[in-house]
């Protein structure tokens, strides 16, 4: 028999209260997370159990867990839209927005700042050898959260199957991302057994539909107005406006985190659009990894340094429009997607079906992270790379001739700290960038 949303909430069993904190406490835990989110998605996510779970004891381990499975099914950055759920769960509209851009804006001001030393200065020798090394650890740094998804996501041997399949379809056939992620989803909904749901903890109540509808709509309105705006100002083929448009599609259909949005942003910039070159894309991750906050937010880099190389006089102001624009199409989606998706949490995660889908598009983006681990990989162990075009088959070919042995010494470095010691990323990377003006400095 049908189990309903309102049935589901209405019956879930109170666990035991747990304390409100004042607003200004919760706050300063959340600048507090903001400061401290570096290491990517894995290490934002731990660094917040620990505070709120076991520290301050503000929501309980099936409660963060349910929330951690509804971020990861949706679009977009999921530790920042666990802080903001976290936030609306304890202080409604208010805290959500608080914990929300609190854990993006420490990030945001230093990648801002990074992005404009590395336009002025980025053909420097010093800054040079310094990414140089950078780039080589950004590439084992992908290469250890495709290990590190592959263990959680590939659970069988159909999930094994969705990956590889989606490995051949972005790597071989370059199928859109979107299509990947909707076949994967419909398998996974189709495939999973249906059943009824069950919850045991504690909801807020029966969600409003009337309420979620007016969310909805209030979210689209502030997400895509000031985007018509530009569009009406600088015309549907300025770079301002196409910036505005490929960013908010990014918003809704990279599912997975911030690596699924890597790998589908990384090769359109570079080859679809020719925003940046390859080398400059692998530097705004590095930049990215080693600041607080989402990783994602190396879209800022992007739009900021895109602009200010097609700004001409006007290159400055122009180059902060595309970070503000970025960081706009980006992180607005995430407050629509929690704010109305909320209330509806636990129902969602009781659901059978839905999490068979979840599931299946997880197993999609190991093979899509696959694919940048190799593109990357092959840009930079190699000076020249070539795409050759068969048909409906797309092939990078490497010159074999061109392998750069510091490249491959660095990565070799950068996997023995990562894989097998077990450094922190901050650590890596300062350790590789000191190894490439070494290596500048040796003339080599």
């Amino acid at each position: 028999m049908p189990v309903s949303t309102e049935t589901v909430l209405s019956d879930v069993t109170a666990a035991s209260p747990r304390p409100q904190p004042p607003f200004g406490q919760a706050l300063a835990t959340w600048a507090k997370v903001g400061l401290l989110s570096f290491g990517g998605p894995t290490a934002q996510i731990a660094l917040m159990h620990r505070v709120v779970v076991d520290e301050k004891k503000w929501l309980s381990e099936p409660l963060f867990l349910n929330a951690l499975s509804f971020c990861m099914l949706l679009p977009g950055p999921e530790a920042m839209q666990l802080a903001t759920y976290m936030g609306w769960r304890l202080h409604g509209l208010a805290g959500g927005l608080a914990a929300g851009l609190l854990f993006v804006a420490p990030g945001a001001l230093v990648v801002l700042a990074l992005s404009m030393i590395y336009a002025v200065f980025g053909q420097v020798p010093l800054v040079e050898a310094v990414f140089f090394g950078i780039k080589a650890a950004v590439l084992v740094i992908v290469i250890e959260a495709l290990l590190r998804i592959a263990r959680r996501a590939l659970t069988g041997s159909a999930h094994w199957a969705i990956a590889a399949l989606s490995f051949v379809a972005i790597f071989f056939l370059a199928l859109p991302f979107p299509l990947i992620v909707a076949a994967a989803a419909l398998f996974g909904f189709l495939r999973a057994p249906a059943g009824p749901a069950t919850l045991d903890i504690a909801s807020p109540g029966p969600a409003n539909l009337r309420r979620t509808l007016r969310t909805i709509l209030v979210g689209l309105t502030v997400w895509l107005a000031p985007l018509f705006a530009l569009t009406a100002v600088f015309g549907r083929e300025h770079m301002v406006s196409q910036l505005a448009w490929f960013f908010s599609k990014l918003a809704v259909v990279t599912f997975g985190g911030a690596y699924a949005v890597l790998a589908y942003m990384g090769q359109d910039v570079v080859v679809r659009h020719g925003w940046l070159e390859a080398g400059q894309m692998l530097d705004g991750l590095g930049l990215a990894e080693t600041t607080p906050g989402p990783l994602i937010l190396v879209t800022e880099f992007v739009g900021f340094l895109a602009m200010w190389r097609a700004g001409g006089e006007a290159a400055w102001a122009m180059g902060l429009l595309g970070a503000a624009v970025a960081l706009w199409a980006t992180f607005v989606p995430c407050f629509l997607w929690i704010f109305a998706g909320a209330p509806y949490v636990d129902w969602i995660n009781a659901q059978p079906r839905l999490r068979g889908a979840l599931a299946a598009i997880t197993a999609a983006v190991v093979g899509v992270i696959a694919n940048l681990a190799l593109w990357f990989g092959l840009h930079v162990f190699f000076r020249e790379v070539r795409l050759t075009e068969a048909g409906i088959l797309h092939l990078w070919t490497p010159d074999l001739a061109s392998l750069d042995w510091r490249v491959v010494a660095l990565a070799s470095v950068s996997s023995v700290l990562l894989l097998r010691l077990h450094w922190g990323i901050p650590a890596v990377l300062a350790v590789v960038a000191a190894l490439g003006v070494a290596l500048r400095a040796g003339g080599f």
